[in-house]
């Protein structure tokens, strides 16, 4: 009986820290050519920065900015190929400006896109379906009951959907809010009802399904992007918990050491946070950056333990363990807690 489905998490995710140099330079050590990659300044000269996404499918130097609500934009400064161990920079000062340190967060998915056809909508995808990740593009045509295929051959348990052609927030699905609710990614809004996002439908192994909404399925011939993430034991984790309100938290399980952990409130207006094992290698994990927005690395509002088997909770935060607060997360491994054959693993 397998225990784990990847015995080795960082072929699959994995953080890398880099200091910019103002000029061109190619990072290494990723450990594998990503095809989604996420970048954002952390400290010193333009530690304020905005969060710029790649991905394989649209191409390299097509920028995203996960903070805010911009169209895509062609920047040949920025991002500009993706390597066998990594990725190669531009000058841009949101990726590579000097004297500033920065985070990249990489997925692997399954390499150049190939087109889909068991939606309603055609796609073009890259999945990865070992790892639970794919990137889906396809074309809206504002009818609510559209499906899209995702190519996980699993239903997702999350969903990051952006509208490419035009401005517009992010909008994230997420299996704890259920599918008739939703957050924007690039606000500390709190959950929203609302049908016109996925229909009210729950994806299934094949499709997701759309409604007529400006974020998910706007007017006709609007390019759309999509990251599906599917849970997969030991390796990656999408849930709920509810906060206590004290520095003895509320302890989560995942099934495996955290390398990564995104959190968020639900219930109430709060910044989206994340929290990796490079910026921090040990306990307790203190270094934070809000996805909403462009601020430099937070290192004293928010505190948390990486756990062999899950993470808990180390202050009163109301973003992220207020008491009775509701909030999801999105969790990716540095160990299972067993490898695939059941022999416990050494956390770090």
């Amino acid at each position: 009986m397998a225990y784990t489905d990847i015995d080795k998490p960082s072929d699959y995710f994995n953080t890398k820290l880099y200091a910019g140099n103002g000029s061109t330079q190619s990072i290494t050590g990723v450990g594998f050519k990503p095809d989604f990659v996420w970048t954002k300044g952390r400290s010193g000269t333009y530690g304020v920065s905005n969060h710029k996404l790649y991905d394989v499918v649209r191409g390299a130097t097509k920028s995203l900015f996960g903070n805010l609500t911009l169209e895509e934009y062609t920047q040949t400064n920025t991002l500009t190929s993706f390597d066998s161990d990594g990725f190669s920079l531009g000058d841009d000062t949101n990726v590579n400006a000097s004297s500033t340190n920065f985070v990249a967060w990489n997925w692997l998915a399954g390499g150049t896109g190939v087109s889909n056809t068991q939606g309603s909508i055609a796609s073009t995808v890259s999945a990865n379906t070992t790892a639970g990740f794919s990137i889906v593009s396809y074309t809206s045509n504002a009818s609510s009951g559209s499906t899209v295929g995702h190519g996980l051959g699993v239903a997702p348990s999350a969903i990051i959907v952006k509208r490419r052609s035009s401005a517009e927030d992010w909008g994230v699905g997420h299996q704890s809010l259920g599918w008739t609710n939703f957050l924007r990614l690039n606000t500390t809004g709190a959950s929203s009802a609302a049908t016109g996002l996925w229909n009210d439908t729950a994806p299934s192994s094949t499709v997701f399904t759309l409604g007529n909404s400006g974020i998910s399925n706007p007017g006709s011939s609007i390019t759309m992007i999509a990251y599906c993430f599917a849970e997969k034991k030991g390796f990656s984790k999408f849930g709920s918990y509810t906060g206590n309100g004290s520095s003895d938290g509320t302890f989560v399980y995942t099934g495996f050491k955290p390398a990564y952990v995104m959190a968020k409130r639900t219930d109430s207006v709060a910044s989206w946070v994340v929290w990796d094992n490079k910026r921090d290698i040990d306990n307790g994990v203190y270094n934070a950056l809000q996805l909403n927005d462009s601020a430099a690395e937070i290192t004293a509002s928010y505190y948390l333990d990486f756990l062999s088997n899950g993470f808990k909770w180390r202050v009163a935060s109301g973003a992220t363990n207020a008491s009775g607060g509701t909030y999801i997360f999105m969790a990716f491994a540095e160990n299972p807690f067993t490898t695939s054959t059941g022999i416990p693993t050494t956390a770090r």
